[in-house]
């Protein structure tokens, strides 16, 4: 429901009534007052109650996408609700009798107590089925959750491709490799991909979801394997590789002698065993290198592969629509699907804007009491919500305009209304999971 109304619901209070499926006391709460406010917006014409927060008249749902394809992969820039989105369709395909993995990458705290966790855990994590019936949920598959953890996935990867137990040894005892493993530019993007493809084999899953890395740029989840062979393949670690691969040792009298003096005010600051362990960590590195380029190319390619569909996520925000759109370009260029959109936090024009003494009238009808200047700033909410739909509204052109004049079919879209607050529960997780997925 539209936030702008937030402040005044939270001074509102209210004589019991029955509500019509809502998605929690607050969000109810508000439900009821905007339909005090502006009757012909939110009234359920059948039954003459409140209609829930999350109701919308919609065609459009990714159900298809869950029914038809093994993989899921969330993408967006940070900040536009991914994690969220990614939750509630792994949710939605539970709801529907799928056996579903949902992994996400540093989910905020929020996201484990919407699933009824205390915390996300690297381990493969179970949501009990007491806990969806505590929310009211019949769910005839599993929803299992995993966070990412990058390290141990890069030191997998490590045990898999060194030449013997002594080089795999040499590289995770090196405390170089403490860095490189969570921070090497790509790492997290790429560890993402890795993890789902050993996830994949798991026959315990009929559907996987991702939740993509929050990185400012949706093109660098795209681009990590490109990005990770070229860090461990530059010219600073040929440097590194030609100083010391004959001896063992490093010297830079094995160098270009323009190279030996950069390396040599290196040393400088950090010290020559620095540059020693430096050295000997990408020499051993070097060894997993065909191991390395030949598994990313395998990941690449699988990511392009029919069991996989690309849900785009943004905001009406310029800045991220603009990224949505140029990431489906990449994802077009490169032979990908662009599956579906998902637009976060549209604010919904008001289907009514009453004056101050139909919103008096609507308020004493509904039995609502308020402070003294409560109607006066439940009219300006409304009068706010009012522009910032049709700003939303002006923002989505571009993308309507994409949508509508791109080869193939149009992937799908759904919009999904601004909400008060931030999804908190199991049951506000199935509302929005209806809103994606409704049958």
């Amino acid at each position: 429901m539209q936030g702008a109304l937030h402040g005044v619901t939270a001074a509102a209070k209210f004589e019991p009534e029955p509500a019509a499926a809502s998605v929690g006391d607050f969000a109810a709460a508000e439900t009821k007052l905007f339909t005090a406010a502006s009757e012909a917006a939110f009234i359920d014409s059948s039954s003459g109650r409140a209609a829930p927060v999350l109701h919308t008249v919609m065609t459009a749902s990714l159900l298809p996408l869950l029914e038809s394809r093994r993989v899921v992969v969330c993408v967006g820039s940070g900040g536009v609700g991914k994690t969220t989105i990614a939750a509630s369709l792994a949710l939605a395909a539970a709801l529907r009798g799928k056996r579903v993995l949902c992994l996400t990458i540093d989910p905020a705290k929020r996201l484990a107590n919407s699933l009824g966790l205390e915390r996300m855990s690297t381990e493969a994590q179970p949501v009990a089925a007491r806990l969806f019936e505590q929310a009211g949920l019949r769910v005839s598959g599993s929803l299992t959750v995993m966070m990412l953890d990058t390290k141990r996935t890069f030191d997998e990867l490590v045990a898999r491709h060194a030449s013997s137990p002594e080089a795999r040894d040499r590289i995770l005892n090196n405390r170089l490799y403490q860095y490189v493993s969570t921070s090497l530019a790509g790492t997290q993007e790429y560890m993402a991909m890795e993890k789902l493809l050993q996830v994949k084999r798991d026959t315990n899953y009929d559907v996987i979801v991702l939740d993509t890395p929050p990185t400012s740029n949706a093109l660098d989840f795209l681009d990590a394997p490109t990005r990770l062979i070229d860090a461990l393949d530059s010219g600073a670690m040929r440097w590194f590789i030609q100083a010391i691969e004959k001896s063992g040792k490093f010297s830079l009298n094995l160098v270009a002698k323009s190279v030996a003096v950069v390396l040599r005010g290196i040393g400088k600051l950090t010290g020559g065993d620095f540059l020693q362990q430096m050295a000997e960590f990408i020499v051993n590195l070097n060894d997993l290198f065909g191991g390395f380029r030949e598994r990313a190319t395998q990941v690449a390619a699988a990511f392009r592969g029919p069991e996989f569909a690309y849900v785009l996520i943004t905001t009406p925000a310029p800045v991220a629509v603009q990224e949505a759109l140029f990431f489906a370009e990449r994802l077009q260029e490169q032979g990908m699907r662009r599956d579906a959109f998902v637009v976060n936090r549209v604010h919904r024009k008001p289907r009514a804007l009453p004056n101050l003494e139909q919103v008096r009238a609507a308020v004493a009808r509904h039995g609502i009491t308020l402070e003294s200047n409560g109607p006066e700033r439940l009219v300006r909410a409304l009068n706010e919500e009012s522009e910032h739909a049709k700003l939303d509204a002006d923002n989505l052109g571009r993308l309507r305009t994409s949508l509508a004049n791109g080869s193939g079919a149009p992937p799908v879209r759904i919009d999904v209304p601004a909400l008060p607050s931030d999804v908190h529960d199991l049951s506000t997780l199935a509302g929005l999971s209806q809103l994606l997925c409704p049958p």
